[in-house]
């Protein structure tokens, strides 16, 4: 009933280091697809635009994405949804919840820097949940890596084989442009004017090498037809099905900020990935085609309407339909409701849809329900998708509030900012809420934290950071009496908001030693949203 609009849809994330140029290749796709008329330069102060896929203020100010954004856009027949994620290593958390709601993903990598540490981290998650990946070697038209050396860092460092689907033609200010393997052809390479589409592109047959010889030089094409036989020879066979089980990374080359390679690399990728997966549930795999409407939360977000001061929160829909007004049953809440203002985005700019299909990615009002994980599905079923993991915090600081009189929007922005994911909040045992301490993965989110509690909330705070870097749930939290515990010098006993109670180290080593001490003790770095 739905098949052939479900089919058309293609969702996947964009990973990458930061300075990739991720943000810069998120804008050309839109470009291609007429969302957006003019592409802005993420850092653009001169024309004070940002990226179109940051909205919150302090990534506008700071030039960095620290949220995923979700961006819709047609192209050629498909509907495509991009889940733009941030690339700085401190919000991998908000990243790794993205990747959980995506089929595939683009990994963008420098041609310049080769895998960097955060792509390394990111894949790692790809590859624990085999999403396909396609890479995007960008900035050829700087100074770039030897070629083979680059694939050759992808397949060590990320233990995936590679297979090039275009080569380059030199790079900096010696990129002639790339090899189509499959159309046996040059495309040549020339600088487009900003934010425009394209440049001019001569396309020539590689068996022409007379022709070929005039355009890119004599040096350029004996080493193109050497490199050629070496990689025809080398490189891994094309083969779909290993793609689209993660096994195989097909490889393209290009520059998204003179927009060369990009339509190219757009064509292959949407015939390469796949329509939306089914998805794994208790009662077993759930079709996006034959299953009636489902979802999971895969994010929350407030305030990205400063004008409302909202609350929304993101859905991948796994299976069916959705239709507005349409009454759906929230699983873990136990009731059943309808979705308020189910909306599509485009960064900060939003329209309300009537209708939206497995694949697709909505958002609704959240009046303070739904919780990460939560599974959306029609009223007379009831299962639950698998849930996303909690990261453990590393770092920790206790939060004074400096207003006493501000109590209430204390407590509800330290909260809110909690049910979003980007941050951990605990209590001391028997402390309640006067006694906040704040977990995060990456040290930034504090900064973060701060800035929005005094911007979105008018909330002063001071954080005082604690020694801890380890933290430990109890597994068996039913079997144990936590205030008996036999523990070590530098461990603490705290509690999150669900009242789940959890230890606190400062060294390694005492989680052992409080595991020997205290017979029958489980412990786990995993919490559950």
């Amino acid at each position: 009933m739905y098949e052939k609009e479900i089919n058309k849809r293609r969702t996947f994330a964009i990973i990458s280091h930061p300075d990739a140029g991720k943000t810069t290749l998120t804008e050309k796709f839109l470009l291609y697809g007429g969302a957006i008329n003019l592409a802005g330069s993420v850092k653009g102060k001169a024309t004070a635009r940002h990226a179109v896929s940051d909205w919150m203020e302090i990534e506008k100010e700071r030039g960095i994405s620290v949220t995923s954004s979700v961006l819709q856009f047609e192209y050629d027949g498909y509907c495509i949804n991009i889940l733009d994620t941030p690339g700085h290593q401190d919000f991998s958390e908000d990243t790794y919840r993205t990747l959980m709601a995506a089929d595939s993903a683009v990994m963008v990598i420098d041609a310049s820097k080769g895998v960097e540490a955060q792509t390394r981290k990111l894949f790692k998650v790809c590859a624990m949940r085999k999403i396909p990946i396609f890479t995007f070697i960008n900035k050829m038209d700087r100074d770039a890596n030897d070629t083979f050396e680059l694939l050759d860092e992808i397949e060590k460092e990320l233990g995936v084989a590679t297979c090039p689907v275009n080569w380059p033609i030199g790079s900096g200010k010696r990129f002639k442009g790339v090899y189509d393997r499959n159309k046996k052809a040059v495309m040549t390479f020339s600088d487009t004017e900003k934010g425009t589409k394209e440049g001019h592109t001569d396309v020539l047959p590689v068996d022409d090498e007379d022709k070929l010889r005039e355009f890119i030089g004599d040096e350029a094409c004996d080493t193109l037809l050497e490199e050629i036989e070496l990689i025809d020879g080398a490189s891994a066979e094309f083969n779909l099905d290993e793609v689209q089980h993660g096994e195989l990374s097909p490889v393209f080359f290009g520059s998204a900020l003179t927009n060369f390679g990009v339509e190219m690399f757009l064509k292959y990728f949407l015939e390469m990935t796949t329509t939306p997966l089914a998805r794994k549930a208790d009662k077993g795999i759930i079709d996006p085609v034959t299953n009636d409407f489902s979802a999971f939360v895969f994010k929350i977000q407030a305030n990205m309407n400063k004008a409302h001061r909202d609350r929304i929160a993101f859905m991948r829909i796994c299976s069916g339909r959705f239709d507005a007004g349409m009454e759906v049953k929230h699983v873990q809440g136990g009731r059943v409701m309808r979705l308020s203002q189910p909306q599509q985005m485009m960064a900060d700019a939003r329209h309300v849809v009537d209708e939206a299909y497995a694949g697709d990615i909505i958002g609704v009002f959240d009046p303070g329900v739904f919780s990460i994980g939560d599974t959306i599905c029609m009223p007379g079923e009831n299962f639950e998708y698998e849930g996303i993991p909690t990261f453990a915090p590393e770092h920790f600081a206790r939060v004074r509030q400096l207003d006493t009189m501000k109590r209430k929007q204390f407590v509800k922005g330290i909260n809110q900012i909690a049910q979003e994911g980007a941050i951990q909040i605990f209590q001391e045992i028997g402390s309640g809420m006067e006694e906040i301490i704040v977990g995060v993965v990456g040290v930034l989110q504090f900064e973060v934290l701060k800035y929005r509690l005094e911007n979105e909330y008018n909330v002063d705070i001071k954080l005082e950071n604690l020694p801890y870097e380890h933290i430990r749930w109890i597994e068996n939290k039913d079997e144990v009496d936590v205030s008996r515990l036999t523990g070590t010098s530098d461990m603490k006993k705290i509690q999150d908001l669900k009242g789940n109670p959890l230890l606190l180290f400062v060294n390694s080593w005492s989680v052992g030693m409080v595991l020997e001490r205290n017979e029958g003790l489980k412990l786990t770095e995993f919490g559950r949203n």
